[in-house]
């Protein structure tokens, strides 16, 4: 078991105050497992309720592909769409997408079916609330953006994240949270009724590299009892609803990257992670929060 999560000594008194560990989400003699393979560059990890996973090739691919919750066999699920790197399913059953390749946001029928929410923007990653807000990170211009349910755009934020990069919304839908690739943190916002953003402010810190000043944080997800997984170059950080780091689950190859995490699977309890040419998949012991 030693050998499936980090162990720091020097965090013995911080995290003697969080309210859970790894023990509580890893399965003993589980371990990650290729779920697909022959890719360039795996992102977009996102699943539907029946946790069928969807995940993108940015470099090299056509479009969607699928990861079958019941076979796991994977197909090309949506083609003519290549350059995708950030992926939802919205409440309206569309997928919502960051195409980077093209500049523009757009939401996408099951059937292929493509409407531009906005153009001229470098988008990374994004999600959306149950009631339809979109909201979408800008690594580049380091803001974060809020499309409303009438297509209505406006930067939610500008020039104090670090990079912009991962992005989820806690369980209740309360608060946003955002990763730094280009610094240490994950910062947080309130979102109000009507889906704006307020008092945004870093509310995780991630662990660094030795020698690094930057956690490289990327992809996010949130499970069913409102922790927040993250990717960073030293693996998957977990943190509390109060912001504390619960520990880091190992990258599956260990001087690979992880660049997206989603959960998965018939009970959403299957954690994957995009790591370059393959998707990997272990078995945990809570699930994810399917919107």
């Amino acid at each position: 078991m030693k050998a499936a999560f980090f162990t720091f000594a020097l965090l013995a008194a911080p995290l003697a105050a969080q309210d859970t560990s790894l023990h509580e989400y890893l399965i003993e003699g589980e371990d990650w497992k290729e779920a697909a393979s022959g890719y360039e560059f795996t992102d977009g990890l996102c699943n539907d309720a029946a946790g069928n996973l969807y995940f993108t090739d940015v470099k090299a691919g056509k479009g969607i592909y699928k990861l079958d919750a019941a076979t796991g066999a994977t197909s090309l699920f949506l083609d003519n769409l290549p350059g995708i790197s950030g992926l939802h399913i919205g409440p309206d059953g569309r997928f919502y997408a960051c195409h980077n390749r093209e500049q523009r946001v757009i939401a996408i029928s099951m059937k292929g079916e493509v409407e531009v929410l906005v153009t001229g923007v470098k988008c990374n990653d994004l999600v959306v609330s149950k009631k339809g807000h979109v909201y979408f990170t800008e690594t580049p211009t380091q803001r974060v953006h809020w499309i409303t349910p009438d297509k209505k755009h406006a930067v939610a934020d500008e020039g104090r994240v670090v990079k912009p990069n991962g992005i989820t919304l806690s369980a209740d839908e309360a608060t946003l949270a955002v990763s730094e690739h280009g610094g240490k943190h994950v910062w947080a916002w309130q979102i109000q009724e009507d889906g704006s953003l307020t008092a945004g402010a870093p509310f995780m810190t991630m662990w660094l590299p030795v020698g690094k000043e930057a956690a490289a944080g990327d992809g996010s997800t949130t499970e069913s009892k409102g922790r927040y997984f993250v990717t960073t170059e030293l693996g998957v950080q977990i943190f509390d609803p109060a912001g504390r780091l619960a520990g880091i689950i190992r990258k599956p190859v260990a001087d690979g990257k992880v660049v997206s995490v989603g959960f998965g699977g018939k009970d959403h309890d299957i954690l994957y992670v995009a790591a370059g040419k393959s998707i990997y998949g272990r078995r945990v012991k809570v699930s994810g929060y399917f919107r």
